[in-house]
């Protein structure tokens, strides 16, 4: 089973490697997340949901069913 984003420890990079199918694809890797972006954790919320993610020197926020769509290997 592939690692998604949402899964990602704090502070560890990872790469994009791929974008499960759905209504919120298109609108993810218009945000910079498609194959081949480093991406890393910056910060979760206190509740764990939503995160700010570091996409290859841009901050974005996601929330963790956002997160669980994007398929990542570690770096």
């Amino acid at each position: 089973m592939q690692e998604t984003l949402d899964q990602l420890s704090l502070n560890k990079w990872a790469e994009v490697v791929g974008v499960v199918p759905d209504k919120l694809t298109p609108i993810l890797t218009d945000m910079g997340l498609y194959p081949g972006k480093k991406v890393k954790i910056l910060f979760k919320a206190p509740l764990g949901d939503p995160i700010a993610i570091d996409v290859e020197g841009y901050t974005l926020s996601l929330r963790l069913k956002e997160a669980a769509l994007v398929q990542v290997k570690p770096c």
